[in-house]
């Protein structure tokens, strides 16, 4: 239901509008100036308040029903926690912070989760196998229903604290159904359509229904060098819901994010980017913002880790800081590379776990909201 007035001769008309229907409240002075006789102005006004009172009855008698696709950027201090529930209930959650904490990372989803009016979770998709993206599994396994897990297979890092993650990550979900991705695939969700554009070091050159463009910035990319760890080998996905779109590619890396979209982008562009690898400077190439350019972007980063100032910087100079969105102060930055302060979920230090929700329309236009202030930012279609 939606409240508003327009102006009918010099005074408010006052609407009510329903998804289907809309009412409209005439004054005895707009009644007359409109041109109805004086006879009918109270008995119209009379069925017309009655009308609206009786919808409005019926219309909070009524279950509620989403029409919107929900994204939560949710505050695990310097991890990645990401909700999607489709506008038919059907959820994805991308990644599940850190373990310890008391159980932190895990009651941060769940508030989301409450929020969006939700008590399972259809999928988690696992980017990759580091402690800040899959550590949490093991506590939330013990909270919520997952119904399947779905990552890039085994883990690919020759390190000690990565090897241990993931087995307490396979021991954790058990019997839960687990399913490895490959670049290219689809992902089952309700409403959406979700694409697997990277994965254990693949990635797709086509996306359907995208034709893919020359890429003006690859030519200047300076040449990086690949790391070994599990970040390259991030599951990275774009999900599209009407002329919405939101691209996270994990903790994907620069030489990785140059294939992607080198020597053709294959992606378009994009209306909300969840910014890569917590905003550190090994990643977020101007070959990928540019060819992205997003309208609005995400950084999940901690009072202490991410948010460097060369990674902002290039987030900053394709979105502007107004729609560089911060889930901390970096505060082993600078103000000049941090956002303003509306923008930023947890000021200072560790947070109080607030977050950032996005509602989408499938015209394209969305809406931003930080929970710690309760303001909202809206974006139009184009």
């Amino acid at each position: 239901m939606r409240l508003y007035g327009i102006p009918v001769c010099g005074m408010q008309l006052w609407s009510i509008e329903f998804p289907d229907v809309r009412f409209s409240v005439y004054t005895r002075r707009q009644m007359k100036c409109a041109g109805f006789p004086r006879l009918f102005h109270s008995s119209i006004t009379f069925c017309l308040l009655s009308v609206v009172g009786i919808a409005v009855a019926a219309a909070q008698k009524a279950p509620r029903t989403n029409i919107n696709l929900l994204i939560y950027v949710i505050d695990v201090e310097g991890g990645q926690s990401t909700l999607i529930v489709s506008p038919s209930g059907g959820s994805l959650l991308i990644d599940t912070g850190w373990p310890g904490n008391n159980g932190r990372d895990a009651e941060r989803i769940q508030e989301a989760m409450k929020d969006a009016g939700i008590g399972k979770i259809d999928k988690v998709l696992i980017t990759h196998f580091h402690t800040d993206h899959v550590g949490g599994v093991p506590e939330l396994v013990k909270r919520v229903k997952v119904g399947e897990f779905i990552d890039h297979g085994v883990n690919r890092e020759d390190s000690e604290i990565t090897r241990k993650d993931y087995a307490a990550y396979v021991a954790a979900i058990g019997n839960t159904p687990r399913h490895t991705l490959q670049a290219g695939d689809p992902i089952d969700i309700p409403g959406l359509n979700t694409i697997v554009l990277t994965a254990d070091g693949e990635d797709v050159n086509s996306v359907p229904g995208i034709k893919p463009q020359p890429n003006l910035y690859c030519d200047s990319e300076a040449k990086w060098q690949l790391d070994q760890s599990e970040n390259p080998r991030s599951v990275g996905i774009l999900i599209r819901f009407g002329l919405f779109s939101f691209l996270d590619l994990g903790d994907l890396t620069k030489p990785k994010e140059v294939a992607l979209v080198c020597p053709n982008n294959p992606i378009g562009g994009v209306s909300v980017y969840l910014v890569d690898h917590h905003g550190l400077d090994q990643s977020n190439t101007k070959a990928l913002l540019d060819a992205i350019h997003p309208r609005a972007a995400f950084m999940d980063n901690g009072a202490h880790k991410g948010g460097s100032p060369e990674a902002w910087q290039t987030v900053n100079e394709v979105v502007g800081s107004q729609n560089l969105y911060m889930l901390h102060t970096a505060e082993g930055s600078d103000a000049a590379h941090n956002s303003p302060a509306a923008n930023i979920a947890n000021p200072r230090g560790d947070g109080d776990g607030h977050y950032f929700t996005i509602v989408a329309d499938g015209d394209g236009s969305f809406t931003v909201t930080n929970s710690r202030t309760g303001q909202t930012k809206h974006y139009d279609y184009k």
